[in-house]
């Protein structure tokens, strides 16, 4: 029976969740902590502790509750499920008995951590919450919330909580006007929400809420509902009327002149400028109410428009800011003010009753279209004054100056001065007008002579001479309009060759040449000249031919150079075309219809030759694009007869290039080398290229042995077009140099291919270098053949030095710097 109940228990020992701190079902008496899930069968074993003799019994105590024993042979188990939500963690004391009841071990501390199950549903905390919000509150932003609470443990999914709105009423066009923070039950509007929630429409929904745990999963997850009414509030955050201030008042200031206020209490309000002041005159209390802080000046400013903005604690705003207006209200605070110091008008001496003189305008600073600017006009005084009456008339409100008496004579009152009061409902100004009386245009310019004669000129002369002075006179009044000149050519100048200038002060006529003459399109000039007034004479008076002059211009004929159509000539030809090929032409033409001769200037590499009668140019020899692919010639015009003169003109003639040339080596490889012997297959890497343009050879370049004999041991391949790669077949090589051949093929066409060789050297090598010793190099003397070299030059040297000082006894008193001439004058031989 013993054997069956251990037996027993070990099964439910092993059926239990929990299990200790070593994951074993028995040991010793010791501290030990361990787990297990609330809501287990009761009768389950935690664990069996064994103690050593003389102990024959345990004793348990601490949080026991009633549920949690253990056995005389150490059994620890519990009776009755746990339960986390009455105790989370149970504290125990464990200590071994010996038969008489006394502890010869422990109390040791046991730690029973129950471990949560979802066996909790989460319950709203009310049945129904209240709320409300303002339309076109900030989207996002809570405006109230909702609270669930769940006995589960929530550092575990089972007492995480996730709130969702499941029905909105009414709910229009599907759209879903609120949003909840599955999370933390923080109700707020949706971006639709912020912009159509409108309490005319619609002023209250209902919606239902669900709070799930499990972190909102659907399996194995409680759940729980509540309705929630809101009501919509109207916005407050409006833009006020616009406002108006009187300028200039004298009232204490700040003056309030309006609010904003935010749709909740706690706003933080400011302003914003719209456009920077030096001095901002307005200001916000966070109250919301905005004061003008200083007299405002129409004259200065007549509007002002800025912004206000309301944010919350954390300075983000709560909505989009507010316009707020102000317009300043003119007042009669500025007098009328004169156009300038003295306006002066002029009148014509015939002038007819009732004529306009002028407008005299004033101006007034205050507000357009007031009675603060209305300004009326009156003639105060006049200078000198008249016996007859009143001379001039003035309207009162347009300020239009008539002549009210007889014509004006210049030479009884050449000038009138008038005092006008300008005067608005508060203010009145005088200013001052001049009026001078001119005289009128009735005598016409004469001309000092009608006939200037005839002028011969060079057809070259330069644009911009004076040729001619003309002068006529006028008797008007100097320096005005009616006795200015203006001089015109009327008949004989179609072209309008030349031009006349008129000096202002002594009215002179400067005739000017303005276009380059040409004796070949016009070589006689019969030039009329005409003098007038820039004013208009007065009716019954004319022009005549008093007011005309004449004048003949003879065009001297110059040889000039032949012209060529243009600068520069271009031709594009392929450089093997044959010799004689017509490439170009070139026309030149001589002012004076001389023939004319071409030839060709710094044509250096005689390829082109022209005929002198036709100007065409042909190809003299052979051309070569890659000597010179833009080849530059001068072709000369010269004149036949007269001076010879001539001119020149560009020809450039551009060379397209053909496949002339084979691939070849794109530098001298001299250095090339494999270390011998061979250990694995060699490669060396080569760069070819040609004298064509580089775009015919870049087109599919191939390579290949160029022998048989080297095509059993040597390999190519091509890496891309300018690049090859050369390599080894196999490891059996002599220590020599190999002169390996290798046919380049271009990819031109018609294509061409080049054979090139590539020295390559096998040569034993230290330190990754070709090494060869110094007596084995050919061309290096041994040491014994040095040494003979070495005595012989020696020898060589004595015998001359002896040669030379016998010679030098010999010749004696001789001239030594002519023997010393001879001496270097004869070849020196090895």
């Amino acid at each position: 029976m013993q054997v069956q109940l251990h037996c027993l228990c070990l099964l439910a020992l092993y059926l239990t969740t929990g299990y200790g701190q070593e994951r074993k079902f028995s040991g010793p008496l010791q501290p030990m902590t361990f787990s297990i899930f609330e809501g287990q069968e009761p009768s389950q074993v935690i664990f069996q502790f064994k103690a050593n003799p003389p102990a024959v019994n345990f004793k348990l105590t601490g949080e026991t509750d009633g549920i949690l024993q253990i056995q005389q042979d150490g059994l620890l188990y519990h009776n009755k499920a746990l339960d986390r939500e009455t105790r989370a963690v149970h504290k125990l004391q464990v200590s071994a008995l010996d038969a008489s009841g006394a502890i010869v071990e422990g109390p040791v501390p046991i730690t029973i951590e129950v471990k949560d199950i979802n066996d909790n549903r989460p319950t709203f905390l009310q049945l129904k919450y209240e709320g409300s919000v303002r339309q076109n509150s900030r989207p996002g932003k809570p405006f109230m919330y909702v609270n669930a609470t769940d006995l589960d443990d929530p550092t575990t999914p089972n007492g995480q909580l996730f709130y969702e709105i499941i029905i909105q009423l009414p709910k229009i066009n599907n759209v879903m006007y609120f949003q909840i923070n599955n999370k933390t039950g923080a109700i707020s509007l949706t971006q639709q929400g912020s912009q159509e929630l409108d309490p005319v429409k619609n002023a209250l929904y209902s919606l239902v809420v669900s709070v799930k745990d499990m972190g909102g999963q659907s399996d194995h997850s409680f759940s729980d509902s509540t309705s929630v009414n809101i009501v919509v509030k109207e916005n407050i955050w409006k833009a006020p009327e616009p406002v108006e201030i009187v300028e200039n008042s004298t009232d204490p200031h700040p003056i309030k002149i309006t609010q904003v206020q935010w749709n909740e209490p706690g706003a933080h309000y400011l302003l914003v400028e719209k456009e920077k002041m030096p001095s901002f005159p307005f200001s916000i209390d966070q109250e919301g109410n905005i004061y003008v802080t200083r007299p405002l000046d129409r004259e200065e400013k007549d509007s002002y428009v800025f912004h206000a903005l309301a944010k919350d604690e954390t300075g983000t705003p709560l909505a989009r800011s507010l316009q707020i207006r102000v317009k300043v209200k003119d007042i009669n605070d500025n007098p009328p003010t004169c156009p300038s110091a003295v306006t002066v008008f002029e009148v014509q001496e015939n002038e007819n009753m009732g004529s306009n003189i002028g407008t005299f305008i004033a101006h007034d600073m205050d507000e357009e279209n007031t009675p603060n600017s209305v300004l009326r006009y009156r003639i105060a005084d006049q200078i000198p004054k008249i016996s007859m009456g009143e001379l001039f008339l003035m309207d009162s409100y347009l300020g239009v100056v008539q002549l009210a008496g007889q014509s004006l004579k210049k030479q009884d009152t050449p000038q009138y001065n008038l005092t006008i009061e300008v005067s608005d409902k508060d203010f009145k100004t005088l200013c001052h007008v001049e009026i001078n009386v001119i005289d009128i245009n009735d005598q016409i310019p004469i001309f000092e002579k009608s006939d200037y004669g005839n002028l011969t000129l060079a057809e070259d002369t330069a644009v911009g001479s004076t040729i001619l002075t003309i002068q006529a006179t006028d008797a008007d009044e100097p320096f005005t309009g009616s006795s200015k000149i203006l001089y015109h050519i009327t008949q004989g100048d179609n072209e309008g060759q030349l031009g006349i200038d008129t000096d202002p002060q002594t009215n002179v006529g400067y005739v000017i040449i303005k276009k380059p003459l040409d004796f070949e399109t016009v070589a006689i000039y019969n030039i009329v000249f005409q003098a007038e007034n820039p004013e208009p004479l007065v009716p019954g008076v004319n022009y005549n031919t008093s007011s005309s002059a004449t004048f003949k211009l003879i065009v001297k004929d110059v040889n000039e150079a032949p012209q060529f159509s243009q600068r520069v000539y271009q031709a594009i030809v392929v450089e093997d075309v044959a010799i004689g090929t017509r490439v170009g032409n070139v026309t030149a033409k001589d002012p004076e219809n001389l023939d004319i001769s071409y030839s060709l200037r710094g044509n250096r590499r005689g390829w082109l030759k022209i005929d002198p009668v036709t100007g065409e140019i042909f190809t003299a020899a052979l051309l070569d694009r890659e000597a010179e692919s833009l080849y530059r010639v001068q072709v000369v015009a010269t004149e036949v007869g007269g001076f010879s003169q001539s001119s020149t003109a560009s020809f450039h003639l551009t060379l397209w290039d053909i496949n002339d040339n084979p691939p070849r080596l794109a530098k001298e490889y001299t250095g090339l080398f494999l270390c011998h012997p061979l250990q694995q297959e060699g490669t060396l890497i080569f760069e070819v290229t040609d004298d064509d343009r580089q775009s015919l050879l870049h087109q599919h370049v191939s390579f290949s042995i160029g022998s048989e004999s080297f095509q059993h041991d040597w390999n190519v391949l091509r890496i891309n077009d300018t690049h090859g790669k050369l390599s080894t077949k196999g490891t059996n090589f002599e220590e020599r140099v190999y002169n390996v051949p290798i046919r380049v093929r271009d990819g031109g066409r018609p294509p061409l291919e080049g054979l090139v060789y590539l020295p390559v050297t096998f040569c034993r090598c230290v330190e990754g270098r070709c090494f060869r010793p110094a007596g084995h190099q050919s061309g290096m003397p041994t040491v014994g053949m040095a040494v003979g070299i070495l005595l012989t030059t020696c020898l060589v040297i004595g015998v001359i030095l002896a040669v030379v000082f016998i010679r030098i006894k010999k010749n004696e008193g001789k001239d030594n710097v002519q023997s010393a001439q001879a001496s270097e004058a004869q070849p020196l031989r090895n």
